[in-house]
């Protein structure tokens, strides 16, 4: 349930003097449709996956998901903010589609860009009003995350519109809980080592437990037993917002995009030191490759050297605008830091969460979060973390709208109870004003019915 401050007097879902509430009529803004997911896929990058925002800082996933066969209303937008993204979940109706349904849209905002992302909350609220008018029905912006209490005074003021803040780790289950049992081709794993290294889940009946890792500024790592039932376990603060804040210092990027494609067309070998660099070769006694990563950024200390070294020879020390600085063949560059920060915050997570889920008895592994991105050395590095550590007796999942758990959690947080296709989301996910006025109409029908036979 959202705060009691939350609530004001134009709630839709109060009771109305006069009115005589209807089941209908009892379940209304946010969720007043049932969300109908029969049919639904993945869209992967078409004509309509274009970003509706061209700005710096503004991501736009191109991986709607069709709901084919849902045609009614949707009067809400869900956006779950972070320490460094604002994701935002909305629906768009495609009105010219054969089957005349609708999507699913993702999109992500740096948050210190907030502004953006209210602008854009705007227009869509302004579109919803020329569609469908200014009624009970108005847009309503259900918000979870850190940033829906930090920033509620400046989205309400804003906006001007019933903001609905959720509790963010129910948000990321419930999240959870509708990708994998609600859309095909979600779910997936990942290995380098396989001839087709993703590879998607199929369904199982035993979803729970399961650990959810959550990557984002932070990390946190929940245990998982049932629809309602988690617990946090642990976590780090060394996740996204470390690997972020980190290249931006070392080699001046600005977007989280950049410093992943630095990391693919980096060597790590130029700055980490490896078994090899220590052995010459594979270390077979305790199992380690001689390309094992042995120390972090151990080479660096190499180049410090030589360069006080030229220094006390009267060469001076060296600086370059270029990023690549050479000593004795070891090449410096920014591509080689970015591959190793990223190498080694995602072997540290996928270390932690093993040990997580060797103390909790767990053995599927959900890695969600804004800092994978669909990125492939993160997802092989938190996959054969998972797998060297247990010996192959557990598994790394991945999902495609990995960002959006809490904010997908908190788009259908309000929606009636049971309205998945397979009752991925138990009856307590109504709220409990909405759920006393569905009892109190079916006790007022029972009365009346009484009240006539007599």
């Amino acid at each position: 349930m959202a705060p009691a401050s939350d609530r004001t007097e134009s709630d839709p879902r109060r009771k109305r003097p006069g009115r005589v509430p209807r089941v209908e009529e009892a379940i209304s803004n946010p969720g007043a449709v049932k969300i109908n997911v029969t049919g639904a896929f993945i869209v992967d990058d078409d004509d309509r996956s274009r970003s509706p925002v061209e700005a710096d800082g503004v991501h736009y996933e191109n991986k709607d998901i069709r709901l084919p066969h849902h045609t009614g209303v949707v009067s809400h937008v869900a956006v779950d903010i972070g320490g460094s993204l604002a994701k935002l979940v909305y629906f768009t109706r495609e009105l010219d589609a054969e089957d005349n349904g609708g999507r699913l849209n993702f999109i992500n905002f740096e948050t210190h860009r907030i502004d953006i992302c209210i602008n854009f909350i705007r227009q869509l609220k302004e579109e919803h009003e020329q569609r469908n008018g200014r009624s009970r029905d108005e847009l309503c912006v259900v918000a979870t995350g850190g940033g829906a209490f930090k920033f509620y005074d400046k989205l309400k003021e804003a906006l001007d519109v019933n903001i609905l803040r959720e509790e963010e780790m129910e948000c990321l289950i419930i999240g959870l809980d509708f990708f994998i049992t609600e859309i095909p081709n979600e779910v997936f794993t990942y290995s380098d080592a396989d001839t087709e290294p993703m590879q998607f889940a199929e369904a199982r009946p035993d979803v729970y437990p399961y650990l959810l890792v959550n990557i984002g500024s932070g990390v946190s790592m929940i245990k998982v037993s049932g629809p309602r039932q988690y617990q946090r376990v642990g976590g780090t603060h060394l996740g996204g917002g470390t690997f972020w804040g980190l290249m931006s210092l070392l080699t001046g990027s600005r977007t989280f995009d950049d410093m992943l494609a630095m990391a693919d067309r980096g060597d790590n070998s130029g700055v980490d030191m490896l078994v090899g660099d220590i052995y010459g070769m594979d270390y077979t006694k305790i199992g380690l490759k001689s390309t094992a990563i042995a120390s972090t950024f151990g080479k660096v200390f190499r180049l410090k050297n030589a360069a006080e070294r030229g220094a006390e020879d009267g060469e001076g020390l060296y600086h370059d605008d270029d990023p690549e600085q050479t000593n004795g063949g070891v090449n410096f560059k920014h591509e080689d830091m970015s591959r190793s920060l990223l190498y080694a915050i995602s072997n540290n997570i996928g270390q932690i969460a093993y040990l997580q889920s060797e103390k909790h008895e767990v053995k599927h592994i959900y890695f969600g979060g804004s800092f994978i991105r669909g990125h492939r050395q993160t997802m092989n590095t938190l996959s054969y973390a998972i797998r060297f550590w247990s010996k192959g007796e557990k598994q790394a999942y991945f999902l495609r709208h990995e960002g959006y758990l809490g904010a997908v959690g908190a788009f259908i947080r309000r929606q009636p109870q049971n309205w998945g296709r397979r009752n991925s989301i138990d009856d307590m996910v109504a709220p409990q004003a909405v759920r006393n006025l569905v009892q109190n109409n079916v006790l007022n029908q029972t009365q009346n019915s009484q009240a006539s036979s007599s």
